[in-house]
C-alpha cells in the first residue's frame, strides 16, 4: 500500500525517519531532524527510564513538532519506557527487538501511532493483524541489529503482504536510494547511518571520521552465533570477534567481548575497541552535514531522478 499521505497526516513535511540508534538517537539530534520536516526518534535501548524521560522533555524545547521514540522490546525496562510514552504524550514510536503486541492496546488508547521494524514477510503479516499503523521493512545492509535479508527482496515482498503503509529501511543514503525505494512501493524511509555525521548528532567525532572514511567493503556482520547478528564497520573489536567465533567461543565469551562496545565507540571515542555500527552505505558518505541540508539534499536528489523518469515516459505525472 503506497500511501504518501501517512507522513503528512502524521505532521512531517518529508516522509523520512530517523532511524532508532542506542548511544546516537538522543533529543538533539531527535529535535533537529523533527525540525527538519522529518520525524526524529530518542532510542530508548537499555537507556535507564528516568534519562529517556529528561532526553524527552529535552527534546520537547528543542522542538514544537512531532518527534518519536524507539522501543527495544527485550530491554529490562521495556514495560517501564512502554507506560513512558503514554505518560509523555509521544505521538508516534517505532519499536524492535520483538512484538509489541502487549502493549497495543494501550498504546492505542492513547492515541499513539505504533511502527514495528520488521525483517521478515511473516513478522509484518503479524504486525498488520495485531494492529500497527504501518511498518519498518529492514535489510540486512542496515546498521546495528539486523536481518538477512537484502532490502530490495524485502521490501516489495512485505508491500504484497500487508494493507498498511511499509517504510523502506536499510541501505539508504541519499536522494537515488530514496527514489528507488518509492520505484518499489514503499510510502517513506528510514535513514540512520546518513545521520550519523549530521552536525547535530552527538557522537564521538572519532566515530563521525570512521563513518566518513569507510569504503564499500568496510562493514562486516558479527555476533551470528549469538541469534543477534550485528553490521559494523571493520576494526580490532571485530577481529577479535571474528577469531573467537571462528575458534568456537562460548555466547558468554561473545557478548563479554561485545559488552559496553557501542558506548566505547559513540561516546568515549575509541573507534579500536567499540563496535562501529554503521551500514553498507556508509562507504557512500562523504560530508559532516546539518539535517536540515541531509533532508533538502536527499529529496531534491529523489525528485531529479523521479523528474528524469517522467521526462522519459517511464511514469505518469
Amino acid at each position: 500500500m503506497n500511501n504518501f499521505s501517512f507522513f503528512h497526516n502524521l505532521g512531517m513535511k518529508y516522509p523520512i525517519i530517523q532511524g532508532g540508534m542506542a548511544w546516537v538517537s538522543d533529543s538533539s539530534l531527535a529535535a533537529a531532524v523533527s525540525n527538519a520536516g522529518g520525524l526524529g526518534l530518542i532510542a530508548a535501548a537499555n537507556t535507564p527510564t528516568h534519562i529517556v524521560k529528561e532526553e524527552i522533555r529535552k527534546a520537547k524545547l528543542l522542538t514544537d513538532k512531532t518527534f518519536g521514540v524507539n522501543i527495544m522490546l527485550m530491554s529490562e525496562n521495556a514495560e517501564e519506557i512502554a507506560q513512558l510514552v503514554c505518560d509523555e504524550q509521544i505521538k508516534v514510536i517505532t519499536t524492535g527487538a520483538g512484538s509489541p503486541g502487549k502493549y497495543l492496546k494501550m498504546w492505542k488508547e492513547y492515541g499513539i501511532t505504533v511502527i514495528p521494524v520488521v525483517a521478515s514477510v511473516a513478522m509484518a503479516k503479524r504486525m498488520a493483524k495485531e494492529g500497527a499503523d504501518a511498518v519498518i521493512a529492514e535489510g540486512g545492509e542496515a546498521g546495528g541489529h539486523v536481518g538477512e535479508i537484502t532490502t530490495m527482496v524485502l521490501l516489495p515482498q512485505v508491500i504484497d503482504a500487508v494493507d498498511i503503509p511499509v517504510i523502506a529501511a536499510g541501505g539508504i543514503g541519499d536522494g537515488r536510494g530514496i527514489a528507488a525505494a518509492f520505484m518499489l512501493g514503499a510510502s517513506g524511509v528510514q535513514v540512520g547511518t546518513r545521520f550519523l555525521v549530521s552536525k547535530e548528532c552527538t557522537i564521538h567525532q572519532n566515530y563521525k571520521d570512521k563513518v566518513i572514511k569507510a569504503r564499500d567493503i568496510d562493514s562486516v556482520v558479527t555476533g551470528r552465533p549469538t541469534g543477534h547478528p550485528v553490521r559494523v564497520l571493520k576494526n580490532r573489536l571485530t577481529r577479535q570477534y571474528s577469531e573467537l567465533e571462528k575458534a568456537g567461543a562460548s555466547l558468554e565469551q561473545l557478548e563479554a567481548l561485545g559488552s559496553g562496545a557501542l558506548r566505547k565507540a559513540a561516546r568515549d571515542g575509541d573507534i579500536d575497541n567499540g563496535s562501529v555500527m554503521a551500514g553498507q552505505i556508509a562507504g557512500l558518505i562523504k560530508k559532516e552535514q546539518t539535517c536540515q541540508e541531509i533532508i533538502e539534499e536527499m529529496f531534491a536528489q529523489s525528485q531529479e531522478r523521479m523528474n528524469a523518469l517522467k521526462s522519459i515516459g517511464i511514469i505518469n505525472e
